[in-house]
This record gives structure tokens, sequence and C-alpha cells, in this order.
């Protein structure tokens, strides 16, 4: 049963990856915006642009290793 759960949480196409790095990137702009709104400035400017890198090495990390799985 357990394994069965597990499958659920595992990414084995590029479909899937993508579907996950949008949605990774969707909550790194929320979470910029929020940043902009609570230090105004530069500051905040900073913090938005750290949200998206991270996720654009969290979806090269992801797409590496669909394409490692199935190549």
């Amino acid at each position: 049963m357990w394994t069965k759960l597990a499958r659920l949480f595992v990414i084995k196409t590029k479909f899937e990856a993508f579907a996950v790095i949008y949605a990774l990137g969707l909550g790194a702009v929320e979470r910029g915006m929020h940043y902009l709104q609570q230090y105004p400035g530069v500051g905040g400017w900073l913090l938005f642009a750290c949200c998206p890198v991270a996720v654009f090495m969290a979806g090269a990390r992801i797409l590496d290793s669909v394409e490692r799985s199935h190549g």
C-alpha cells in the first residue's frame, strides 16, 4: 500500500516535470510579491529575484533527473 502511495509522488514524464516546475514558479512569484509588500525598495526586489532563481535551479535538477531515468 505504501508503494502505491509513494508512486503518486514520483515524476515520471517531462510533462509532469513541467507541471511541477510551473507550480513552483507560480508559488515563487507569489512569495516574491509578498516580499515586495513587506520590504519596499531594493531589498524587496533582491528577495523577489531570489525566488525565481531557486525555481530555475530546482527545475534544472528535476528535468535532469527525468532525462537520466528515461535516457
